[in-house]
């Protein structure tokens, strides 16, 4: 986990923008279709801070034998060359939605992770994917994300000039313990998701998902999702439907299935005001009848 020193807050408020678009079959143009959208987003928005949904530059569903051609070694990523330089040139807070990767030259592990960065282009951050998608339902999705994915261990924290952000990736979101933490222990002021959620388990879960951790942890939350792929319909189809949800759970902005960009003015002092008015944080009996804590080591 890393932790650094961001500028001293000069703002609460600044505009959040979500690129939505889909992975494609092709690395090459991923990149560069997300570098358009960065692009977009910052001169058309104006956006401060920009978020990428996950596996943006990998297709999701791929088959393992495919899937390694995707995956990139954290010391020599392309990828990682791109947003740095893109958040650099827009001198803007990127968050790289996440991508395959591998550390320390061991490509026996692959990660799921997000990579952070400052208005200067450094890499700031880096979060693994803690909970990995290993579902089954009958009739409608079986997917196994650990034949892949090794899961990481360590939190999420993403410090700006305009708060802090705590990071999870899509599944991680279903955990109601690792946002409460991120929000008791951490202190985030904002909860940041980019996902690919599955047409089925989106219908049923990702607004009731994203409205509850805001609510939860009494902060913005914002949901970065895959646009659905129509043009390949034996491709994986995304749920879409990225959103930003404010600390009272009510539902600022979203999207709809298709590729799209999704900006908000955020004000992180409404974060106080739920606090205020609804002062369940306060309340909360830890360390009488329940707790919540870090895992001691």
């Amino acid at each position: 986990m890393e932790f650094n020193n961001a500028d001293k807050i000069i703002s609460k408020k600044f505009n959040l923008a979500l690129i939505q678009i889909k992975s494609l079959s092709n690395k090459k143009t991923n990149l560069e279709r997300a570098e358009e959208f960065i692009d977009a987003a910052v001169k058309l928005y104006k956006a401060n801070i920009v978020v990428l949904p996950e596996f943006f530059n990998t297709p999701l569903g791929t088959k393992p034998d495919d899937f390694k051609n995707f995956v990139e070694s954290e010391d020599d990523s392309e990828t990682i060359t791109m947003l740095s330089k893109l958040a650099k040139k827009h001198s803007i807070y990127l968050i790289g939605g996440s991508i395959p990767i591998y550390f320390n030259n061991d490509s026996s592990k692959i990660y799921n992770t997000t990579f952070c960065f400052d208005k200067n282009g450094e890499k700031k951050t880096k979060f693994s994917k803690i909970h990995l998608f290993d579902v089954d339902v009958p009739g409608k999705i079986s997917y196994k994300e650990s034949k892949k994915i090794t899961p990481g261990n360590e939190y999420g924290i993403f410090e700006t000039e305009f708060g802090k952000i705590g990071l999870g990736i899509c599944y991680d979101v279903r955990f109601i313990e690792y946002s409460l933490l991120l929000k008791k222990e951490f202190n985030v002021d904002l909860l940041v998701f980019p996902a690919a959620f599955s047409m089925y388990t989106g219908h049923l879960h990702w607004e009731l998902l994203a409205r509850s951790r805001a609510y939860d942890a009494n902060v913005y939350l914002a949901m970065c999702g895959q646009a659905r792929n129509y043009q390949d319909p034996s491709a994986f189809q995304a749920w879409g439907h990225s959103m930003v949800v404010d600390p009272f759970g009510q539902i600022v902005n979203q999207t709809g299935y298709d590729e799209d960009i999704l900006t908000v003015e955020v004000d992180l002092n409404k974060n106080e005001e739920i606090r205020q008015n609804i002062p369940v944080w306060k309340q909360k009996k830890y360390g009488e009848l329940y707790d919540l804590m870090l895992p001691k080591k």
